[in-house]
């Protein structure tokens, strides 16, 4: 395992290199949107899902990804110490799993109706619209996160579903309640994305025409 240097006394990574104080480095990148994923993994302990906005491609040829994991997250043993993990890019949709996998101290897991496992045993969330299943090649510490290096060995896409118009029904008399939130195995193709600390959903009223 590779490692970055760690800073040192003074705030500096090096001598004569001195550091961005942390809330200023934070407050420039929450001007950086980033898209949503999930990892999930388990090394024989357990199923781990965590939410992340690291996640980047660097080849095609080979297939390789890129994420970085906190020392500080409750998944960062699991995730690090397997040798497979599987990446969900995730849709507006999805928002329910990404919040679900941000949240400290519950099980992510517990209910079943949501997940399965892959025939090569890693668990994965079932109604998503595009996850890659991927080897870890390689770590690299860096700072209080670890750097991991994914090579790409399978993936599912799902094409987004065409619009359809609303069903109009005749007002009830008396209105039932509302049903309880169900996972949607829908996919209409607008990812989620993180920005400046709120969700956000890309779609066609945000592209900018040349």
């Amino acid at each position: 395992m590779t490692a970055l240097p760690s800073p040192v006394d003074g705030g500096e990574v090096a001598p004569g290199f001195a550091s961005l104080s942390p809330d200023d480095f934070k407050a420039a990148f929450r001007q950086h949107p980033a898209g949503v994923s999930v990892i999930t993994a388990d090394d024989g302990s357990g199923p781990v899902g965590l939410t992340a906005t690291s996640v980047f491609s660097v080849s095609a040829e080979p297939p390789l990804l890129v994420f970085s994991v906190s020392s500080l997250s409750s998944s960062a043993p699991t995730i690090t110490a397997s040798d497979t993990v599987v990446v969900h890019l995730l849709g507006s949709e999805q928002l329910h799993i990404a919040k679900l996998c941000a949240t400290s101290g519950i099980n992510r897991f517990a209910d079943t109706s949501i997940w399965d496992r892959l025939p090569t045993g890693e668990p994965y969330f079932t109604g998503n619209g595009v996850w890659i299943r991927g080897r870890i090649v390689n770590r690299m510490e860096a700072g209080t996160s670890t750097v991991i290096a994914v090579h790409a060995l399978e993936s599912s896409v799902s094409q987004p579903q065409a619009p359809t118009e609303p069903v109009r029904a005749e007002p009830a008399a008396e209105a039932p309640a509302p049903a309880a939130p169900t996972f949607s195995p829908s996919f209409d193709g607008a990812p989620l994305v993180y920005h400046n600390r709120t969700w956000h959903r890309l779609d066609a009223n945000s592209q900018i025409d040349d």
